[in-house]
């Protein structure tokens, strides 16, 4: 493995930080989507879908090392499974699936491209994996016409608009405020 994609500390402690983050945010997150958002009918409510995401994305856009949206996601999966999930175990499988997912964008440009169309290719795929598995694991007895194919293709639009382009924003923002200096997203403030 060249330095590039060596872990340093910061790495790890940057991206096990967004991951327990997120997490608490998953948990949140979850509370809404099974309270308030319920008033919104599915599939319909997939457009809320991209939050559980973000962090595949961003962990990826700052920590610029390959694992890191597989480490980032699946640690607030996790965390929000140690918090108390309606969801349970079974996002001890699907949080690593969508992360493992997110991560295979960024693989596919060897980790040299943490540019808007990788972000928004990963969110996509992150948000398809998320997707397919719901439709199988929690709505099986639902037709696709009405319901699978439109709950497929919210959760990808709403991963594209909240992971894909919410984390390029998020990690600007934090790059402008020179909290990422010692990573290339904040020497790079402009290309992110």
């Amino acid at each position: 493995m060249d330095n590039h994609n060596r872990w340093r500390t910061i790495d790890i402690v940057v991206a096990s930080v967004l991951g327990v983050a997120f997490g608490v945010i998953f948990w949140a997150w979850g509370l809404l989507w099974n309270g308030p958002a319920d008033a919104i009918p599915l599939p319909g409510r997939a457009v809320l879908y991209g939050v559980w995401l973000v962090p595949a994305v961003l962990g990826a856009l700052v920590v610029r090392k390959p694992g890191a949206a597989f480490y980032t996601l699946t640690l607030a999966a996790l965390v929000s499974v140690a918090l108390g999930t309606s969801w349970g175990w079974t996002i001890v499988v699907q949080g690593p699936l969508e992360a493992a997912a997110g991560e295979l964008a960024f693989a596919l440009f060897a980790y040299r491209n943490f540019r808007l169309p990788v972000a928004l290719l990963a969110a996509a795929l992150a948000g398809l994996a998320a997707s397919i598995y719901d439709v199988f694991v929690w709505y099986p007895g639902t037709a696709w016409g009405s319901f699978r194919l439109p709950y497929i293709l919210l959760t990808a639009a709403s991963s594209l608009v909240v992971a894909g382009l919410g984390s390029v924003a998020l990690t600007r923002a934090l790059a402008n405020t020179g909290v990422l200096d010692r990573f290339p997203a904040g020497r790079e403030r402009a290309a992110v």
